[in-house]
């Protein structure tokens, strides 16, 4: 079956910086588009970044671009997101996701940025 695996998440201070890592099983890794979102309380979802299959073009929200960085290792299984000079308003459970068949989701991990 499908597992999509986050890890890393913290508390970090403002201007702090953090990677996430999100292992995935069960799918075909290097063959499908993997993105990170992100949700905080009261808001909706929201996508934060996009990595096609080989790793050779992405995107990013407005409001991350210059900061996070969004990429992945296929050996691995991988897909990563170095989140730099965070800011409160980063602060946010961040799943994330492919578009594998219907759609899988991670089970999500908590970023806190406070001082």
């Amino acid at each position: 079956q499908v597992q999509l695996v986050e890890s890393g998440g913290g508390l970090v201070q403002p201007g702090g910086s953090l990677r996430l890592s999100c292992a995935a099983s069960g799918f075909t890794f290097s063959s499908y588009r993997m993105s990170w979102y992100r949700q905080a309380p009261g808001k909706q979802r929201e996508l934060v970044a996009t990595i096609t299959s080989a790793g050779g073009s992405t995107n990013y929200a407005d409001s991350v671009k210059g900061r996070f960085t969004i990429s992945r290792d296929n050996t691995k299984n991988t897909v990563y997101l170095q989140m730099n000079s965070l800011k409160p308003e980063d602060q946010a459970v961040y799943y994330c996701y492919t578009s594998y068949k219907s759609g899988y989701w991670g089970q999500g991990t908590q970023v806190t940025v406070s001082s």
